[in-house]
């Protein structure tokens, strides 16, 4: 299981710690924040202790007004499940009971300015993503006009080469040789580097280039969302032919079906062009559209 401390999140946000500074190694496991509020009325059934635990002006107003005896008794019954955290926004201030009660318990107490659904947008992202399930595949990933592209093909088929011909095009580098795929949803593959091979692209005879420093900022991207598998392949005579519209074929990924397309070299072929075809066709299909049903009501036509 992926797991995320304490201190990632500190360190993320720049969160003000203040209690359990000597645990912060705590492991977070759950993508998604919470705000207690039935549970400071004493309903524990469906609560999701393991989550980190944001306090907001509404309940800490809420505690502010209780007696301390009434205090005591909610906060005990919260801190008793032991969350990995306590995060507190907006600065809000008066929190040395939260402080006294998470300092016996060593839990960390956080404090952030922002906005509490601010935060907690922003702490259900990064932790989607920092506990999302993950495989790494052989290949290159691109972003070609904003469209996640996955290169696939066995070693030397000329996979770099082709991401090479499309930075030079004025589209970006994602990864290169090792691309970490990342299941961020029920529908969505995210694709990223495994940090060390960012902004590096291996090409044959030439070695290691550094995309960022040759071609500028531009031509390079930390992640994308990868809706084409584009499969490298050798040209074989016959394998292919040309239908108006080929029979869509897919490739799972974590139980993600990804569009596939097979496309075969040859010297003097513009692969990169097809790949840019390929993206613009399916974004085309996306907005519902069918160059091969249009051809055929223009056939039709009298």
């Amino acid at each position: 299981m992926k797991t995320v401390t304490v201190q990632h999140l500190v360190d993320r946000f720049q969160l003000e710690v203040l209690a359990g500074s000597g645990q912060l190694q705590r492991e977070i496991t759950k993508p998604r924040a919470h705000r207690p509020g039935l549970e400071f009325v004493g309903y524990f059934d469906f609560f999701p202790h393991a989550h980190v635990q944001v306090l907001g002006s509404k309940e800490i107003t809420y505690l502010h007004k209780l007696t301390e005896e009434e205090r005591n008794h909610h906060i005990g019954n919260i801190v008793n499940y032991h969350p990995p955290c306590f995060v507190v926004t907006r600065n809000l201030e008066g929190l040395k009971y939260l402080q006294k009660y998470c300092e016996e318990e060593g839990i960390p107490l956080l404090r952030s300015p922002l906005p509490t659904a601010r935060f907690l947008d922003l702490t259900d992202a990064f932790l989607s993503k920092a506990l999302a399930p993950e495989i790494a595949v052989h290949g290159v990933c691109v972003n070609v006009s904003g469209i996640g592209i996955l290169l696939r093909g066995k070693s030397g088929v000329g996979k770099s080469e082709t991401a090479h011909s499309l930075i030079r095009r004025g589209h970006r580098l994602v990864a290169d040789d090792i691309v970490i795929l990342k299941k961020t949803g029920p529908e969505t593959i995210l694709g990223t580097h495994d940090g060390k091979t960012k902004e590096f692209l291996a090409l044959r005879s030439i070695g290691l280039i550094n995309v960022s420093r040759l071609y500028g900022r531009s031509a390079f991207q930390d992640e994308t969302r990868i809706v084409l598998d584009v499969e490298l392949t050798k040209w074989q005579d016959n394998a292919l032919y040309n239908e108006l519209e080929l029979e869509q074929k897919f490739t799972e990924y974590m139980d993600i079906r990804i569009p596939h397309i097979e496309i075969q070299l040859q010297p003097g072929r513009d692969v990169a062009g097809l790949v840019e075809a390929a993206a613009n066709n399916w974004y085309l299909r996306q907005q519902g559209y069918s160059a091969a049903e249009d051809f055929m009501k223009r056939l039709e036509m009298p």
